[in-house]
């Protein structure tokens, strides 16, 4: 049996159960079944690991709203599921997920990071935590003024009534991917994080990238694929490495999520022990198509 693109990342099949999505019908055995997915949302940052188990490597996040699909469960409560914006797969825990997602008019989460709470005001506990991107639905009632602040009464994925500042939901100006990149820095690195509470490198890119319009790929060698090669590197263009990629603030300095540091940091390429090793590793430079 070959599949015409066997990438376990973007096609759901498993031969011990011997399950695969509908859309690789006529690619397995006859006695394999075929399941058609059902949608879903995730009710909070959502955490997709390799192997259902909470001990597994994460290797993606989905945010609180975004749209994903379910594939098939098993019974310890995990569920195969896919992230629609970017088609990436991973367990997930069936408890993170909801049923009903925000609607067409959802409201979106500009700050980098923020909280949603209980009542409009700082002092109630905190429901949820909120990051650039995500979704909330418009909650009942009207908008309270407290103490010079305005609050906004949401819907979080599942139905949970919450509260939200109006700052966190301000839209987002106008931004270039070097000047979003930036107020990064610092951010906490996690493998397969997708949010400022915590990213790894391709991350931060398909992060920026989304915020500024521009769709990329989940992982750094399908970012390469996606971009058109150049050799001499613009601001906001990628530079990729083997497993890595950064994005270049000008020909020589790039911002990344790194493990080395454990947070994102800008390095200068060929400068320092660091830079020159990332140098030395360099396969090349993308951009966006024109």
């Amino acid at each position: 049996m070959t599949l015409p693109h066997p990438d376990r990342r973007l096609h759901a099949y498993d031969p011990d159960t011997r399950l695969a999505e509908e859309a690789l019908r006529g690619q397995f055995p006859e006695d394999w079944h075929y399941v058609s997915p059902r949608p879903a949302w995730a009710a909070t940052r959502v955490s997709l690991r390799s192997a259902p188990d909470v001990a597994s490597p994460q290797v993606t996040e989905a945010l609180t709203g975004e749209p994903l699909e379910v594939l098939w469960e098993n019974a310890g409560g995990w569920a195969m599921t896919r992230t629609r914006h970017d088609g990436y797969l991973g367990w997930a825990r069936l408890d993170t997920l909801a049923h009903q997602g925000p609607e067409d008019s959802a409201l979106v989460v500009s700050a980098l990071r923020g909280h949603a709470f209980a009542g409009p005001k700082v002092s109630f506990p905190v429901l949820a935590e909120l990051a650039l991107g995500m979704r909330l639905g418009r909650g009942a009632g009207d908008i309270v003024e407290e103490a010079g602040r305005r609050w906004h009464p949401v819907e979080l994925p599942g139905g949970q009534a919450a509260w939200v500042q109006e700052v966190v939901l301000r839209p987002l100006a106008p931004v270039d991917p070097v000047t979003l990149a930036l107020r990064f820095l610092e951010t906490p690195y996690v493998w397969g994080g997708r949010s400022a509470w915590g990213l790894d490198c391709s991350g931060l890119t398909q992060l920026v990238y989304a915020a500024c319009g521009r769709s990329l790929p989940r992982d750094a060698d399908q970012q390469q694929e996606a971009l058109r090669v150049v050799d001499t590197p613009a601001p906001g263009d990628l530079a990729f490495f083997p497993g890595h990629v950064g994005l270049m603030l000008d020909e020589r300095r790039m911002i990344h999520a790194n493990a080395l540091h454990m947070r994102v940091t800008v390095e200068t390429l060929g400068e320092g022990m660091y830079g020159q090793r990332l140098q030395a590793s360099c396969s090349g430079f993308g951009r966006w198509p024109a």
